[in-house]
């Protein structure tokens, strides 16, 4: 709609500074043709916007100016609230600046839409970490969050998972990222990606870095959990489930691509696993509902549980019994 690519226009030009006519008619993905249009029509409106010829020109709002935030729709004041996640913010040290920033959003919309933002708010609470692991101590994460700002060299000690357990490493933070409850730190150089509660000791140094002007966060964090998955489900083994019977993740979504039912009702997929071990405590959680044909060693390896169940629960009477 016209009127909010006007506003579009009007805030672009607010947080950018000075656009061309092309450059703003690809973001708004209209043509040239459009946004003089819109320039003129925003100039009868009383808009001090003005352009500059030349190699150099483009538009731009007279120094000073600013316009309140009265082109909102009802979706995005709500969204705009939705999206502000208190817990993390106050993890990184933001928790009173974002509400005072959510406050004064509030006082600059229009009756109607406060009204929209309060339902929201009301109505939605965002708690990301999941039920049955604790919140992760994080005590460095504030000092991480300001080096990402200051661009500064970091100075760890930091705890991983193979040996040596214990290593120091020079850190650029090029950003950060909640996952599922959990902090992670994306540094360079490589990039590579760690576990800020998996920081022992922490000091910033005085050196300063310049972040990749090409480096994309959301990009590289994309390509890193495609890789993780990849890097995760190694293996594969081949199994029958019972009719009705559904596997999650990427077993499930093999089964729902390549399973076929066999005769019996029964349906028959090859499906990644992590590992051996993995997919024994996975697989055994559905108990007759599967079968195993592959791999012989997962295969045996359930066998010899079932085995050991049967003799332990075949043999014994429960306490208390006669």
């Amino acid at each position: 709609m016209k009127s909010s690519r006007l506003v579009s226009i009007l805030l672009l030009l607010q947080t950018r500074g000075r656009m061309t006519a092309a450059q703003l008619a690809e973001e708004l993905e209209v043509s040239v043709r459009t946004v003089y249009r819109d320039v003129e029509a925003l100039g009868a409106a009383g808009v001090p916007l003005y352009g500059d010829a030349g190699h150099a020109g483009g538009y731009r709002l007279l120094d000073g100016y600013r316009t309140r935030l009265t082109g909102l729709t009802a979706d995005e004041a709500e969204a705009l609230f939705l999206a502000g996640a208190p817990g993390p913010a106050a993890q990184l040290g933001l928790g009173s600046v974002l509400a005072a920033a959510q406050l004064k959003v509030r006082a600059a919309l229009p009756v109607e839409l406060r009204a929209h933002a309060d339902r929201i708010s009301g109505r939605f609470h965002l708690d990301a970490p999941g039920w049955y692991a604790d919140a992760d101590d994080t005590p460095h994460l504030p000092a991480v969050a300001d080096a990402v700002w200051s661009s500064r060299v970091l100075h760890v000690r930091y705890r991983r998972w193979r040996e040596p357990t214990d290593v120091e490493r020079r850190l650029e933070p090029y950003g950060l990222v909640l996952k599922a409850g959990r902090w992670y730190v994306v540094a360079g150089p490589g990039p590579r990606t760690y576990r800020v509660d998996q920081i022992l000791e922490l000091s910033i140094l005085g050196e300063e870095f310049t972040r990749p002007e090409n480096f994309d966060l959301a990009a590289y964090w994309a390509a890193y959990q495609r890789g993780f998955h990849d890097r995760l489900h190694r293996g594969e083994a081949v199994v029958r489930l019972a009719p009705g019977t559904t596997l999650t993740g990427p077993a499930g979504e093999a089964v729902r691509r390549d399973g076929r039912t066999d005769d019996d009702g029964w349906t028959r997929a090859t499906v990644p696993i992590e590992s051996v071990d993995h997919a024994h405590a996975e697989f055994l959680r559905l108990g007759t509902a599967i079968e195993v044909l592959a791999p012989d060693e997962l295969r045996s390896r359930i066998a010899r549980t079932a085995a050991e169940l049967a003799v332990r629960y075949g043999n014994s009477r429960a306490p208390g019994g006669d």
